[in-house]
């Protein structure tokens, strides 16, 4: 077998010396900020980061001085933050980035390096870069989301140009992007077993649920334009008795957009480490979502945590939550209130044994660290395949103006 350039963790005593195959950094570059919901860039980074130095570079946030790093330290990951002057150009933005970035490099000897992308809008400012690798993780299609900036499309052309390896968030993006690479590979969201699955222990419920009365049907997840909000109405009006509890932050939708109804109870976001405590005072969970460009290619992580921690789901026909679970009678699909309502009635009376025998046979095949494991495979491939020049140079990007 070949000697990894990427070495791979060994339970005991590792059998390559970092003095003799140097472990390359990990420079990420992401839309989605560090501290906002822990989901799958949190998951993989943090197993990458046991044996690699990782930088997860967030999007630029308007401060007032020179502009300037912030650099956090976060479960093991440094999350830098640009902070540039209010009112620049797109271009202007692009540069200071640029500069701001190679700065950090060079201060802090990141000379071997993978450059992992979320957002191709990172492109801007990383053209110049020479990565031992380009890893591009499509979590979403995010051109078909609300704002997304019209030349989305055109940097993900380049971006796939540009990767050596590309990873989907799930089958049905998979099928939409493997003709544009050479090497796509499909990575639905997995889940943390152990964590979710403290949901199944008897508990105290949270302070802010204590007072809500059963059956509680509940979300968690970001309140978005891909819920389909008529539908939770509906719902909620159909069955007053039945209480919707839904968790999360509300983002690129106006608040006043949520139904009001006296059942209807918004918690706000919770950290990762308290919604098993949530999950545990549930009687279904559910994915209420639009069918919409924006969760036409979706793979809820969620579908897999709310199996984990033992609860019914009952979920809108999305492409990829209807292939893996639904077609395992693993979840219930539904997507007209009258549907919706019938099912979660279904879910509510079921035998719960049985079914967690069902999930837990399923849930053993997947978990984080096996993903992480095949990913890790995928970019050890990539990396070699760039020693023996069989990638594109990313020399023949220009890189952005200096402002």
């Amino acid at each position: 077998m070949d000697t990894p350039l990427w070495p791979r963790r060994a339970p005991a005593v590792h059998a390559l010396s970092s003095a003799s195959v140097p472990r390359p950094d990990v420079v990420c570059l992401s839309h989605l900020r560090w501290d906002f919901v822990f989901q799958r860039p949190q998951h993989l980074l943090t197993r990458c980061a046991r044996l690699h130095r990782v930088f997860f570079v967030e999007e630029p946030l308007e401060a007032e001085g020179p502009a300037r790093l912030d650099v956090h330290f976060r479960q093991g990951v440094s999350v830098l933050v640009p902070r540039l002057p209010a009112g620049l150009a797109p271009a202007a933005i692009a540069a200071l980035q640029a500069r701001l970035l190679r700065q950090f490099l060079h201060e802090h000897r990141v000379k071997d390096y993978v450059l992992w992308y979320y957002t191709p809008m990172a492109l801007e400012f990383t053209r110049h870069l020479k990565p031992k690798a380009v890893v591009y993780d499509c979590m979403d299609e995010l051109s078909a989301f609300a704002g997304a900036p019209p030349e989305m499309r055109e940097r993900e052309r380049d971006l796939l140009l540009r990767a050596d390896v590309v990873f989907t968030g799930g089958q049905a993006l998979y099928e939409s992007k493997r003709h544009s690479h050479a090497n796509v590979h499909a990575f639905p969201s997995s889940v943390d077993v152990d964590h979710f699955s403290r949901a199944r222990a008897p508990q105290p419920d949270p302070a802010d649920q204590a007072m809500i009365p059963r059956p509680r049907i509940g979300f968690f997840g970001v309140l978005d334009e891909r819920l389909d909000l008529a539908l939770l109405s509906a719902v909620a009006a159909q069955r007053p008795d039945w209480q919707l509890v839904m968790i999360g932050p509300v983002v690129k939708i106006d608040p006043a957009m949520l139904p009001v109804l006296p059942n209807v109870h918004y918690l706000g976001p919770k950290r990762y480490e308290e919604l098993p405590s949530y999950l545990a005072g549930w009687d279904v969970a559910i994915l209420p979502f639009a069918r919409n460009e924006a969760t036409r290619f979706i793979s809820p992580t969620k579908t897999p945590e709310y199996l984990a921690a033992g609860k019914p789901v009952v979920s809108t026909s999305i492409r990829d939550v209807v292939r893996t679970y639904g077609a395992r009678e693993l979840a219930r699909i539904a997507d007209s209130p009258e549907e919706f309502v019938a099912a979660i009635e279904a879910a509510l009376c079921e035998d719960a044994a049985e079914r967690l025998r069902t999930v837990d046979t399923f849930l053993a095949q997947t978990s984080w660290e096996g993903t992480w494991t095949r990913m890790y495979r995928l970019i050890d491939a990539a990396i070699a395949g760039r020693e023996r020049g069989q990638a594109v140079e990313p020399e023949r990007l220009s890189e952005p103006g200096v402002a």
